[in-house]
């Protein structure tokens, strides 16, 4: 359990995301009522719009969206990939081409922390120099060695320590000895968290789980260790069995806005034909409100048409990965986690025919 300001944190979690201080289809009363500890925000999206000096005069995005429970920030490194044709990164910081019209935007690590300081987050992620996964030669040592850096530079900034708390982000791409490297800085820093970084895109399976393997070994087992853009049930299940105990990712609502909805056994494609008359609820053993109060044959009427379609599905999908990481909790509690994750993976590979990295992992 990580103790935060607004409330506790029960670990292993799924972080939804809120990436502009709004889950898509998605109030937040009806987060609070699938018991959802946590959500995410993203500091360069936020702090375009509605911009620093707006937050800090409503009193941060709880005020502004009406939300109650945890936030964790993510600090604009990740834009420097996903929007890296607008990006210039420098040791100073990087300069971002504005997205929403208007001036670029410098965001150096003291920036980035002074906006989420006015965000309000309970858990800030540091600006990281991240690079795609796949990246390989100097910029790798390169983007690892700056964001030790950065780090330092994000916990000076911090006005807000005891209400806020910086994680830092183990990188390195898929190198061992940069990761090693990154690990051992990364933890002389006593960051309240870690998190690993600069994953899950479009890395091998068999990658992507020894690089996490590598990471967990090294952090400490006393702070809560959080693997970056992590949703999908399978990968979330080894992780945990791996270590680690926060995942995020925008897997959950954007999956339900094509009309797929994640079950107990895989997922399922519920525009398809197939659901027209199925009078089944979409998991018979998920208690979310999609599930007591609709079929699937509704949903296929709604999914991927009506606004109300990807909504019940994206508040099944965010049930159903609170669930999974809750239920793996329990299963660490009672001393049952081995049967736990056999008895989900059969479920997911009825024909036993496991992957490879997942046996492996």
């Amino acid at each position: 359990v990580f103790d935060l300001p607004h409330s506790k944190l029960r670990t292993p979690v799924f972080m939804p995301v809120a990436t502009q201080g709004a889950m898509k289809g998605v109030t937040t009363e009806q987060l609070e009522e699938i018991d959802c500890e946590i959500i995410l925000g993203n500091t360069y999206h936020l702090g375009l719009r509605p911009g620093e000096e707006v937050l800090r005069e409503v009193g941060g995005v709880h005020k502004l969206q009406d939300w109650k429970r945890n936030i964790l920030t993510d600090s604009g490194g990740f834009q420097m990939v996903s929007l890296l044709k607008l990006a210039t990164i420098t040791e100073e910081g990087v300069i971002f081409q504005s997205t929403h019209g208007g001036a670029d935007l410098l965001l150096k690590p003291e920036d980035s922390i002074r906006i989420q300081n006015a965000i309000g987050g309970d858990i800030m992620m540091q600006l990281d120099d991240v690079v795609h996964v796949l990246t390989t030669g100097p910029r790798v040592e390169e983007a690892m060695h700056r964001s030790i850096r950065w780090l330092d530079r994000c916990m000076a900034a911090n006005t807000r320590p005891n209400e806020q708390c910086v994680f830092g982000i183990i990188q390195g791409a898929l190198d061992p000895e940069l990761r090693k490297v990154s690990l051992t800085e990364m933890v002389k820093r006593d960051c309240r968290g870690y998190a690993i970084g600069g994953l899950s895109g479009g890395e091998a399976k068999d990658d992507f789980w020894r690089t996490v393997a590598l990471c967990t070994k090294v952090l400490p087992q006393t702070k809560p260790r959080y693997c970056m853009g992590v949703g999908y049930p399978v990968d979330i299940v080894v992780c945990i069995a791996l270590g680690v105990d926060m995942f995020d990712c925008v897997y959950a609502c954007r999956t339900a806005r094509f009309g797929s909805a994640l079950t107990s056994d895989g997922k399922i494609q519920l525009s398809k034909r197939a659901y027209e008359l199925d009078q089944r609820p979409v998991d018979p053993e998920c208690g979310c409100y999609c599930c007591k109060n609709f079929t699937r044959a509704y949903i296929y009427h709604v999914a991927t048409k009506e606004a109300i379609g990807s909504t019940l599905l994206s508040i099944h999908n965010i049930y159903y990965l609170l669930h999974l990481t809750r239920g793996a909790r329990a299963a660490i509690e009672n001393g049952t986690f081995v049967d736990f994750v056999q008895k989900f993976m059969y479920r997911y590979h009825p024909d036993k025919k496991y992957p490879k990295w997942v046996v492996e992992a």
